[in-house]
């Protein structure tokens, strides 16, 4: 029986290691569980407001995002509509640019007509006074000799040669 004294259970011992284990566990709970819970409720609340922070700081960059969007989307349709408007201000300005050159041509065009219709008058009235200042020379070379038929055939392709 040796042998079973070893192994027996004291029961008193197991009371005072319940025991122990209980003053222990209350030490624990009280000294150590309280000031790490603390700690560990203090990060959970910074990392909950980290997290704030980072949702806040989402939102608002997301509405920047948005904003800048929609200056984009302003500033697009401003420059479109600038562009717009100098396209027709460059179509107006050529078409009166164009429209100035075609009265300026049509304009010289009568000028040059006008012109060539003085000169063609200056032209005929020269004309006619050489042929009245030739008429005049035959006639006084006429009434010089008397002119008979061969001569007057030769005074007359004379004439003609000189006009």
């Amino acid at each position: 029986m040796q042998s079973l004294s070893i192994i027996s259970v004291n029961i008193w011992q197991i009371l005072i290691s319940f025991a122990n284990l209980a003053i222990l566990t209350w030490i624990i709970k009280k000294f150590l569980f309280k000031p790490v819970k603390k700690v560990l409720d203090s990060r959970r609340e910074n990392i909950d407001s980290a997290y704030a922070r980072a949702d806040a700081a989402e939102a608002e960059a997301e509405e920047h995002r948005l904003n800048y969007a929609a200056a984009m989307a302003a500033a697009k349709q401003t420059t479109d509509q600038m562009i717009s408007e100098a396209a027709r201000e460059a179509e107006r300005r050529g078409n009166e640019i164009e429209n100035e050159a075609r009265d300026r041509a049509q304009e010289i065009r009568r000028q040059a007509e006008a012109d060539a219709q003085l000169e063609k008058k200056k032209a005929e009235e020269e004309m006619k006074r050489e042929i009245a200042d030739i008429s005049a020379q035959l006639t006084g070379k006429l009434l010089e000799r008397e002119v008979k038929p061969e001569d007057h055939r030769g005074l007359i392709d004379s004439f003609l040669q000189e006009l």
